[in-house]
């Protein structure tokens, strides 16, 4: 959302990690308090799971637990260093192969040497011991060079299924590097990029684009109430209502914390309005159920602002007056879709600010 509900909510998100903290009389060291500013957010699903089993186990975390948990998922060199471990593999494989073909072609050269060196014994061969001897060496020669094929064949063959393995492995990087491990959906990083292309790609063909900005009701009252766990559960119903709702050319991201923001290109308003209430009405048919006890909480809902890409628009421009619709879906009750032109946007947009849950 815009800058106050931001505000807030990372002042919120910093409470709990100090909480947190205090609690377990851990050292307040930036370190320490990063991992609980994820924990409190529930960005990372697998660092909160992480916590929780050895919480659950042992009631605290050691300095060997808090090492390994940051190592694992917040070092800022953990994915520069599966891209190098993984280049560095892919260099040498290519290397072992080059240095097998460099062989397979000097073993050829030699036994093009050694057919020479036949071809003239023949020319002055006379009786059948001379020719038996000129066979069997062309026979032996001939062996030896199937052989070397195949070995080159079988280890070629294996290279080429270990270079794709690591082809592979490098994509898994990328995508885990621009995805929100929670949602399965893009993350910010991802989102930012590709709505600056989507801005300059519909500036230079004049198609329209829309922007979504979705925010979650009364989210920290949910999570305060029910946990983070369940919290969790919330934020991955709301991504899968999104996925539901979009198409190959959208753009669909977990902004941060509660926040989700699409941008629907080639989309007019009266479009990208209908793909919104679509997301909405998803969102609040799915009923929650607490894994642990079956327990039913109820429904959630989501506000959403939409805003249309201007002429001469600039990427934050757009940004904010999205946000400004959200804002005005929040102040107008909640569980709705508002856009610039509606007069309750107009509305929001010239009252002062006040935060919105």
């Amino acid at each position: 959302m815009a800058v106050p509900d931001e505000h807030e909510r990372t002042l919120a998100f910093a409470e709990i990690a100090l909480g947190q903290i205090k609690a377990l009389g851990q050292a307040a060291v930036p370190r320490n308090f990063e991992i609980w500013y994820q924990y409190a957010t529930g960005y990372n699903q697998e660092l909160n799971r992480t916590i929780n089993e050895i919480l659950a186990q042992r009631g605290s975390l050691s300095d060997a637990d808090i090492d390994q948990i940051y190592a694992t998922f917040l070092s800022p060199t953990r994915a520069s260093e599966r891209l190098e471990t993984v280049g560095s593999r892919m260099a040498d494989e290519i290397k072992q192969v080059l240095e097998m073909i460099s062989a397979a072609a000097g073993s050829a050269t030699n036994y093009s040497a050694s057919l020479a060196e036949v071809n003239e014994k023949l020319k002055g061969a006379s009786d059948g011991a001379v020719l038996r001897t000129v066979i069997e060496r062309l026979v032996a020669g001939a062996t030896e060079m199937e052989s070397n094929n195949k070995k080159l064949e079988a280890r070629l063959s294996a290279s080429r299924e270990e270079i794709e393995q690591l082809q592979q492995n490098l994509e898994t990087v990328r995508t885990e590097s621009l995805t929100d491990p929670l949602t399965t959906l893009a993350n910010r990083k991802f989102f930012d990029t590709e709505l600056r292309r989507g801005i300059a790609a519909a500036q230079e063909t004049g198609q329209p684009l829309a922007l979504l900005m979705c925010d979650v009701d009364h989210f920290k009252a949910f999570n305060d109430k029910y946990g983070h766990l369940t919290g969790d559960q919330v934020l991955r119903l709301v991504a899968m209502s999104v996925k539901q709702n979009v198409k190959g050319q959208d753009i669909a991201a977990r902004y941060g914390g509660e926040e989700f923001a699409v941008a629907l290109p080639k989309t007019a308003l009266a479009q990208a309005m209908t793909v919104a209430d679509h997301i909405r009405r998803a969102v609040m048919t799915k009923e929650l159920m607490k894994r642990s006890s079956g327990e039913r909480l109820g429904r959630i809902t989501i506000s959403i602002g939409v805003a249309m890409l201007r002429p001469d628009d600039a990427q934050q421009p757009l940004i904010e007056r999205a946000d400004e619709c959200l804002y005005a879906a929040k102040r107008s009750g909640r569980n709705r879709v508002i856009c610039e032109s509606d007069p309750e946007a107009d509305g929001a947009t010239k009252s002062p600010k006040a935060r919105v849950a």
